[in-house]
């Protein structure tokens, strides 16, 4: 690795030294523009690292480089971009008065992640506007937070996968400083901060690392374009980059853990994979800092090899996504079937997502037209990421709705029971806990004509693929933007409010029930014992839980048999207080009491548990 800080470090005292790793070029200057205007030659090494250490220079300051003599271009390594993504770049002083020296964040295994979109978290928009909501997250039972990519994009309305600038946070949220201020906040009321990172591809607009000849290359084709040159000639350079960019986040900015974005897409053909490389590296960083530091994976491979230790084959991530979990409980509840849907569809396979994390585990997928996946069997079920909805599965859809606006109100709950009390560490995605109507899309605000034209063709052509019906909205429009904002003056009124108390007296419970709290595919049974009824069993020493979830939209009548003991309901859906209709399931199992049957209304979940 390089010794030197990449993009412009400044060093106190009026002095900054910048440095660029740009290997082909035979020339490279730092050109500050602004409060004045100078030109310092950089030094190449033999390793293809420019650098120059200027005086009389303080925080502030912008600057380009000049590459070869030739037109001025942004840093690479920019730390800040306040004139958007072609404008200079500007030197930041990384002080900041921290209070989290103390910090240690929740193990692992308790995470329970909460996905927003710094945008439309808030009317503002901005990293300090999320401050304020962060003690009702913590009240409802988040641990975690997972920022969407923040790193510097195109305009002011973005997802932020098509940042083009993975050091600067994003100007218009609050750049670097607001950041800060989050995750201190953050880790303040208890919550770890995991930034979601692309190092698969970068956006197409501001992009001026492609015209450096060496960051990408077209021996891999993905999805936007040439691949990210990880194991080709110059790679050395691109690997340090995305390194160290690990690191800034990590160490620079305090966040808890990167949620690596789309690693599926990340071609490394070298004996040593970068995700292996990025892994080891992470876990020097956490022991020299003295706090847990986490790396989980979107991956579309189902390949257990992501979080496998080293010493077993493995890159040795923290964690991945299941997205079949997502799959299978979405078509059950929703009956849709386009697109990879079309894998997915009946009850057996959400039983056997919570029997192991993956339903494809080399196994046929007709969508795919190949075999798919690998045996998880030897993972811990702690290691798997599983939701019912996340910004890709919402907001790829062409008018952008969530479940709220796709089952009615009953099914919504059942949606949150589905996952809250699986054994993989759940992820809720912003409003989803209160049922936010409003949908979620797909926008952007690039300046270039040609290229948002691009973007809405491609649009409708992704969204041929699952036979949507109506036109998406324009992604350029500032009203699809706006569209998409939470309203958060609904999360304690009427249905909204007691969908929200019924996710966090479920977070409650699996937090408190060992049978929940333990995180372990071993120790749990999932059974379908009558059409559209899953049993759902789970146990931890003494404690033991049962939990009957009907996914029908009719009552359904099941004989059931708990087991020996005295069984107490700790949930119930249909009970008023979660804006049920009442409920007449016995409060209580006596030992040796068992009902006959039992007749379970739509979309039921009820929950009893002994040992407690």
């Amino acid at each position: 690795m390089s010794n030197f800080i990449l993009g412009a470090h400044y060093l106190g005292g009026g002095q900054c030294a910048f440095t660029l790793w740009a290997s082909l070029l035979k020339q490279a200057v730092v050109h500050l523009v602004a409060p004045d205007d100078r030109l310092i030659p950089m030094i190449r090494d033999v390793r293809g690292y420019w650098h120059a250490t200027v005086a009389n220079v303080e925080p502030g300051a912008l600057y380009f480089y000049q590459r070869d003599g030739e037109t001025d271009r942004p840093d690479p390594a920019s730390h800040s971009q306040p004139q958007g993504v072609h404008g200079p770049s500007r030197i930041v002083d990384h002080a900041f008065a921290w209070t989290d020296a103390a910090w240690q964040p929740p193990p692992l295994p308790q995470w329970v992640i909460y996905e927003l979109h710094v945008g439309t978290f808030t009317a503002e928009g901005s990293f300090d506007a999320i401050i304020p909501r962060l003690p009702e997250l913590r009240e409802l039972g988040v641990n975690a937070l997972e920022l969407m990519p923040v790193g510097q994009f195109p305009g002011d309305r973005n997802w932020g996968y098509d940042g083009v600038y993975p050091y600067a946070a994003q100007h218009s949220y609050g750049g670097v400083a607001g950041l800060k201020r989050l995750v201190d906040a953050c880790h303040r009321e208890g919550l770890a901060v995991i930034m979601d990172v692309v190092y698969n591809h970068l956006g197409p607009e501001g992009n001026y690392l492609w015209s450096l000849g060496t960051y990408f290359t077209n021996h891999y084709r993905t999805p936007w374009g040439d691949a990210v040159n990880y194991d080709g000639p110059h790679s050395p350079g691109v690997r340090e980059y995305v390194i160290e960019n690990a690191r800034y986040w990590l160490e620079i900015c305090h966040c808890d853990a990167l949620r690596l974005d789309a690693v599926h897409a990340i071609y490394d053909c070298g004996a040593r994979h970068i995700l292996a490389e990025l892994a080891e590296a992470v876990a020097a960083w956490s022991q020299r800092l003295g706090r847990p530091l986490h790396l989980i994976a979107e991956s579309d491979l189902n390949d257990p090899r992501l979080i496998r230790r080293p010493n077993a084959g493995g890159y040795g991530l923290d964690a991945q996504w299941s997205d079949d979990f997502h799959h299978a409980l979405h078509t059950v509840l929703t009956g849709e079937r386009h697109g990879y849907y079309a894998d997915f569809g009946n009850l057996e396979q959400l039983a056997q997502a919570y029997r192991q994390p993956f339903v494809y585990a080399w196994d046929y997928s007709p969508h795919r037209q190949r075999f798919h996946g690998a045996d998880p069997g030897d993972c811990p079920a702690w290691r798997f990421v599983a939701c019912s909805q996340n910004h890709d599965q919402v907001g790829n859809r062409a008018l952008g709705e969530r479940l709220s606006g796709l089952l009615p109100f009953p099914a919504l709950k059942l949606a949150a029971a589905a996952v809250l009390l699986s054994p993989y560490l759940p992820l809720l995605f912003m409003g989803e806990e209160y049922g936010e109507p409003r949908p979620f899309l797909y926008f952007i605000s690039h300046g270039d004509p040609d290229l948002i034209e691009g973007v809405r063709e491609g649009r409708k052509q992704e969204f041929a693929a699952f036979h949507a019906e109506g036109e998406a909205p324009d992604p350029q429009s500032a009203t699809t933007f706006e569209c998409s904002q939470l309203q958060w003056k609904l999360n304690q009124t009427g249905r909204h409010g007691q969908l929200r108390a019924f996710y966090r007296e479920l977070l409650r419970l699996r937090r408190e029930l060992p049978a929940l709290a333990h995180l372990d595919n071993a120790s749990l049974t999932a059974t379908i014992i009558a059409p559209g009824v899953l049993e759902l069993r789970r146990w931890r020493n003494e404690n033991r839980v049962v939990a009957w979830l009907n996914f029908a939209a009719e009552s359904i009548i099941v004989t059931v048999a708990p087991g020996i003991g005295a069984w107490r309901k700790v949930i119930d859906a249909a009970d008023p207080v979660w804006g049920g209709e009442g409920s007449s399931l016995l409060p209580q199992l006596p030992d040796g009491a068992m009902p006959d049957a039992m007749t379970l209304p739509p979309f039921a979940v009820v929950v009893y548990a002994t040992g407690i």
